[in-house]
């Protein structure tokens, strides 16, 4: 799908990886309209893309709603915002567990029927899911941040048939661990040695590509850490245990510790 002059609608806009996907699909020719729950940022990135700012708290089921009613029709929907749901399943309340459902699975989802009704009529649109590799292998310590990832990557590749006769295309973009920017970023957790990241700037250049070409799916990782998350979807035991002796459970239980804040 070609991005001049098409409506965007991103969410989480106002974190790292939200400002570069906003600038990257503005340079495309992207018409913005950015949603977030900090509006002190929100608007001066609007103001700077000559784009629109719309507040919209997802944890409020309510907001989806008022949040696409506010956008009214567009071509792209990039769903990027997302709750950190790391940590052992023993210590999240309930309340906690339904707004990482609500922000990572459930928005997305009501997000995408709204749009995508609109779409199917024009037959033209592109749904785009930011996810990460936890929707492809399970970790230790991410038993609610797994659930949430592999359900949207499962309702993205049924959806993607689904819109295929309606000319409306649907992909998902996966990141690693990602430097500088996201929930990774903001934990302080240190990696593993010999461990790479990518840059907020790989995971929006993956993003226009997989909307210009209408790709299922990106992975946006080194080798290592696709490899195992390969390996997670056909052989999960032998993921798992790559991972204790990679020290990769360390990991989660530091992005854990470090984005309990957020919950």
């Amino acid at each position: 799908m070609n991005l001049q002059g098409a409506k965007v609608l991103l969410t989480g806009a106002t974190g790292g990886i939200g400002h570069a996907l906003a600038i990257a699909l503005a340079e495309r020719g992207g018409q913005m309209i950015l949603t977030g729950r900090r509006t002190g940022l929100l608007e001066p990135l609007a103001q700077k893309l000559g784009g629109r700012a719309v507040h919209a708290d997802l944890t409020d089921p309510d907001s989806v709603h008022e949040l696409l009613a506010e956008a009214g029709e567009i071509d792209v929907l990039v769903a990027n915002a997302a709750l950190p749901a790391t940590g052992l399943l023993a210590d999240y309340t309930l309340d906690q567990i339904d707004r990482a459902l609500d922000v990572n699975l459930r928005a997305p989802i009501v997000m995408t029927k709204l749009a995508s009704e609109q779409m199917a009529v024009r037959r033209r649109g592109h749904l785009v899911f930011i996810s990460s590799l936890s929707g492809k292998t399970a970790s230790a310590q991410a038993s609610l941040y797994n659930a949430t990832k592999f359900g949207l990557r499962g309702f993205a590749l049924a959806l993607r048939e689904d819109m295929r006769p309606h000319n409306v295309g649907v992909s998902t973009i996966f990141p690693g661990y990602i430097s500088d920017a996201g929930m990774f970023a903001d934990s302080g957790a240190a990696l593993p040695r010999g461990a790479r990241t990518r840059s907020p700037h790989d995971v929006a250049r993956a993003t226009v590509r997989a909307i210009e070409n209408n790709i299922a799916e990106i992975d946006v990782a080194p080798l290592g850490l696709r490899t195992v998350a390969l390996l997670g979807g056909i052989a999960p035991r032998l993921s798992a245990a790559i991972q204790r002796r990679s020290g990769s459970d360390k990991v989660t239980q530091q992005l854990a510790e470090g984005q309990r804040y957020k919950r």
